[in-house]
């Protein structure tokens, strides 16, 4: 069997697979490190332009094949930009521009080879595309481990540095472990059904005779671990606070953000398109996971003194809220998708925002920079350090950061909805718990200056530039949450 390929669908990956490869070649005529940046740039708005079109347009479908005998029958598709898909496309870019543009002072600082950094960077967010738009487990392995193995590049990118090398090994063999548990899943899912896509296995879950369903359920739980490591939830995050420390701060970003807004996504669609009749099975288990995700994650929050290491912890905190709407199950499935939904698009906003902020900081050969560093930043540099606390409001969901309010809102509600409310009761508290360390650091930011005031670097105009459009995103959205609100809850319809 032939099958044909809808070009223009799968244009937002392509655009980014042709920008690595350019960027390469570029690099190896020795093109300037800047122009490897705006070349970079240029290639992830073009792909945004094609998600924008793609979305003004008729939804398509590629790689297809039919359901029926002789071709008769509705087709299975393995690649579909329906409108979920293109809300998280757009997503994945807005993000790896801003980080890119973080990038640019990282390189120069750290001394890293740009062309690889930027050949690496596009790889990875070819894999983050193409996992938002898979529609079979095979594809959705093979976009993973394609966002997947670019990181641990990027990680361990300071080659001379020990502690880059370390935190690249730990992601790695942890990525290794969770991706055989992942396939071990799929297995027995296609084992007891016959189908890799969604729709088919969907459909053979529930006509499964009684003895196969254990096997079943033992599958349906060995993939959802496969995507709490993505996530870093509990037990599966340990990898996440030495890699944030030991990899160069934008990849940090990146792991935080548009990694995980990628794993969230996947796990979404197959739970959602492929495993629905099995909500009694996975619902509890993430249940379980994002209490304790939260609870973990905000507790050792609470004690960290650098600013890496409290953001991965809060990052993994995070992950916690964003489970917790999945944890109804089949009920009110679409309802808690679009929650988890609506706060992955919402954080990423204000966790970039607190991550320019931190490289802006960060100086040429520094050590983590320590929470005390930030004391006075408002005085010193009044639009970075506003800017630092107005995003750490938000992400504690206090006004005037209305979008984090309206984040937590979200999800509360649908975890009410779908009657897990233990787990409300749960996400109160840790709500409570959060708003300790980020108004702790927010305060330091208005405080007097600290020792090292002196000694804060200027950011730059791309670095400067990141600033204000995450600023001005976290205040248009906290002036109009609707506007995401509004997008999910179409794009999830």
């Amino acid at each position: 069997m032939i099958q044909g390929i809808d070009y223009v669908a799968i244009l937002p990956p392509v655009l980014c697979a042709v920008a690595a490869v350019v960027v390469l070649l570029a690099d190896a005529f020795d093109v300037p490190r800047r122009w490897l940046g705006v070349l970079t740039c240029g290639f992830l708005v073009a792909a945004l332009a094609a998600v924008i079109v793609l979305a003004a347009g008729e939804r398509r479908r590629t790689f297809c094949v039919p359901s029926g005998l002789r071709g008769a029958g509705p087709r299975s598709c393995s690649y579909v930009t329906d409108d979920f898909t293109l809300l998280f496309q757009g997503l994945v870019l807005v993000a790896a521009v801003i980080v890119v543009l973080l990038s640019l002072r990282a390189i120069d600082v750290d001394g890293l080879p740009a062309g690889e950094y930027h050949f690496l960077m596009l790889s990875a967010i070819v894999g983050a595309l193409a996992l938002v738009a898979a529609r079979d487990l095979v594809t959705l392995v093979v976009a993973l481990e394609t966002l997947s193995l670019p990181v641990f590049a990027l990680v361990g990118l300071r080659r001379q540095d020990g502690v880059a090398a370390e935190a690249a090994l730990k992601l790695f063999l942890v990525s290794v472990v969770s991706t055989a548990v992942m396939l071990f899943g799929i297995s027995l899912l296609y084992g007891v059904t016959g189908a890799m896509h969604l729709d088919r296995l969907s459909g053979g879950l529930h006509g499964l005779p009684a003895d196969l369903k254990p096997v079943a359920s033992a599958g349906a739980v060995l993939v959802l671990a496969g995507f709490a490591f993505k996530v870093a939830a509990v037990p599966f995050h340990f990898w996440a606070p030495d890699v944030y420390q030991g990899a160069p701060l934008p990849v940090a970003a990146f792991l935080s953000v548009v990694s995980k807004a990628a794993g969230f996504a996947g796990l979404a669609i197959v739970v959602g398109l492929g495993m629905p009749s099995y909500g009694h099975v996975w619902g509890p288990v993430i249940a379980v996971l994002a209490a304790v995700t939260m609870t973990l994650g905000n507790l050792m929050a609470l004690r960290q003194g650098t600013a890496i290491r409290l953001l991965a912890w809060s990052s993994v905190a995070q992950s916690g809220y964003m489970l917790a709407p999945l944890a109804v199950g089949e009920r009110r499935l679409t309802e808690a998708v679009a929650a988890t939904t609506a706060y992955v698009a919402l954080y990423a906003v204000m966790n970039l925002g607190a991550f320019a902020v931190v490289v802006a900081v960060q100086r040429a050969g520094d050590a983590p920079v320590a929470i005390d560093r930030f004391r006075g930043l408002a005085r010193r540099d009044p639009v970075s350090g506003t800017a630092l606390a107005f995003f750490l409001i938000c992400l504690a969901g206090l006004p005037p950061g209305v979008m984090g309010l309206f984040a937590k809102v979200v999800v509360f509600r649908a975890t009410v909805a779908g009657d897990v409310t233990w787990l409300a009761v749960v996400m109160a508290v840790n709500t409570v718990i959060g708003l300790y360390y980020y108004l702790a650091w927010a305060v330091r930011v208005f405080g007097p200056p600290g020792p090292s005031a002196e000694e804060t670097p200027r950011p730059g105009l791309a670095l400067r530039a990141a600033i204000v459009a995450t600023t001005a995103g976290a205040l248009v959205l906290s002036i109009a949450p609707q506007l995401v609100l509004s997008a999910v809850a179409s794009a999830t319809a």
